[in-house]
């Protein structure tokens, strides 16, 4: 059955309105018509079957029939920081990593990355990696979309990470404490995990040695030097396996 994310305020005790570029995708692409069943998901957790009731140009209006029980999201919500990549590497991470179950994405401006943006140009990345989230979302039928914030900054980055988060950067100039260790070391889930991957280049050492003197966890991820939209989703996919959300 065809999914669609729609905001939150669009639903109204048991009716839907589906307005912007779905309109023309469900009525023009999928040919769908009144009485058509749907799914609809409010990017929040919730989840309901709805049928169609009315088609016009602008919007479509449905009618829920019920909430749907859907799996769970992970209860380890994980935010990967990362520092902002060339290219569309950016989007490749964030498809990735929402497949998985990231559950936030922080864009980071880091000592090596190579691309500036603009405030312009930020705002309209900015969109275009939440679309990216979404469709990911839509695709591996998960009920929430993560939230990509907007390019940040060291100093916004840390002031708001909570005080019993697990934090982690992986660091190609870490030799002994593996990723594997700490998690090991760490026998309850935390409610929250950071995860730092650096740009092209990676982090510098004034970076590290300034999440290290944080009290937070430089680490390995082994003897090969991952791409960095490589070492993301490969740290992702190691926290999630440990804590019981993969596998």
């Amino acid at each position: 059955m065809s999914r669609f994310f729609i905001q939150p305020e669009q639903i109204n005790s048991d009716t839907a309105i589906i307005s912007g570029p779905d309109v023309k995708h469900i009525s023009r692409v999928l040919r769908m018509v009144v009485g058509d069943s749907l799914t609809l998901l409010d990017g929040r957790g919730n989840v309901y079957l709805a049928e169609i009731v009315e088609i016009d140009k602008q919007e479509i209006q449905c009618k829920i029939l019920q909430q749907q029980v859907v799996a769970a999201e992970p209860k380890v919500q994980v935010t990967l920081v990362q520092g902002l990549p060339k290219g569309d590497k950016m989007e490749t991470i964030i498809q990735k990593c929402t497949e998985l179950g990231v559950s936030r994405i922080i864009p980071l401006a880091a000592a090596r990355s190579v691309v500036k943006l603009d405030p312009k140009k930020s705002v309209e990345r900015h969109e275009r990696w939440q679309r990216v989230a979404m469709e990911a979302a839509k695709q591996c039928r998960r009920s929430v979309i993560p939230e990509v914030h907007s390019l940040s900054d060291w100093n916004t980055i840390l002031e708001h990470i909570p005080p019993d988060a697990l934090v982690l950067m992986p660091w190609e100039a870490e030799r002994i404490k593996s990723l594997g260790e700490v998690l090991r070391q760490t026998p309850l889930a935390p409610p929250e995990v950071y995860i730092f991957i650096g740009p092209e280049g990676g982090f510098e050492d004034e970076e590290a040695l300034h999440i290290k003197e944080k009290g937070f966890h430089l680490v390995t991820l082994g003897s090969r030097i991952l791409r960095t939209e490589t070492a993301g989703p490969a740290a992702l996919t190691m926290v999630l396996y440990q804590f019981g959300e993969l596998g």
